[in-house]
């Protein structure tokens, strides 16, 4: 399910706590889907009951990865991504973070790439506030969206 709005994630939350679900929150671009998203997107799911991916859009990712990005639309990122069997909800988010998202679902579990450390990653200290847990999966060697467009635009 795509969710468009703060309170319709609000309403998501309490619908799943009274629910009793463990609540899985990861976001990013999205931009060519690859195996490292499969796998990664895999992992996080595996470390609650719902997972709810925050997809930056796309004026967000022209801001962070520059004017030639996204190859894909915000639209049709979140159409893909919301098809795979371990994302059970998209949320798409203008903020060059998603710190919103983050402070109003208050997920039971934060998930990140290796690339990252918990300094860095954004509501880390929110969700740690609020009871949850930080975790980060480690990155599929070679499996990155950054050198796939690099090695299509010099070939």
């Amino acid at each position: 399910m795509i969710i468009t709005s703060l309170h319709d994630l609000e309403l998501l939350r309490e619908t799943l706590r009274a629910e009793g679900k463990r609540i899985v929150f990861t976001n990013g671009v999205f931009d060519i889907l690859h195996a490292g998203h499969v796998t990664y997107l895999d992992q996080a799911r595996a470390l609650g009951d719902v997972l709810v991916l925050g997809l930056n859009a796309d004026e967000s990712v022209r801001r962070l990865k520059g004017l030639d990005r996204p190859v894909n639309t915000d639209a049709d990122r979140a159409l893909v991504v919301a098809a795979l069997r371990s994302v059970d909800h998209v949320v798409i988010f203008g903020d060059d973070t998603p710190l919103a998202i983050i402070e109003t679902l208050l997920p039971d579990v934060l998930v990140k790439g290796g690339d990252y450390t918990r300094d860095t990653i954004v509501g880390a200290d929110v969700v740690e506030a609020s009871g949850g847990a930080v975790r980060m999966i480690p990155l599929l060697e070679g499996r990155s969206t950054s050198s796939i467009i690099n090695r299509v635009r010099t070939a």
